[in-house]
């Protein structure tokens, strides 16, 4: 995912809300001297941003299996069958192939 993408996701703007109100209960536990205010408020902050992270890297691992990969193949010949038929006999995937004539069109 791009940055740009960072900035539309809920689970980033949920995670920037949450440690906003850490920071929000730290502050009024120095405030009013109440220290457990403030631990809490610390803890909660670190602990968003974990879970942020451990959000995070869920949907990565999840999105390495449907990754696509592209090959880009040079090949010798100007025949499209002997082309195809050596990168059938590769993979077990069918290939289209493209020849130099249909690229100029």
């Amino acid at each position: 995912m791009k940055m740009s993408g960072k900035w539309t996701s809920r689970k980033f703007w949920i995670s920037v809300a949450a440690f906003l109100a850490s920071i929000a209960t730290s502050i009024s536990g120095m405030a009013t001297s109440d220290r457990i205010v403030t631990i809490i408020g610390i803890v909660c902050g670190v602990l968003s941003a974990a879970i942020y992270a451990a959000a995070e890297a869920r949907v990565d691992s999840a999105n390495v299996g449907t990754s696509t990969i592209q090959k880009i193949i040079t090949a010798t010949t100007d025949s499209k069958e002997v082309v195809q038929a050596t990168l059938t006999e590769a993979t077990a995937q069918p290939i289209v192939v493209e020849t130099q004539e249909q690229k100029e069109e």
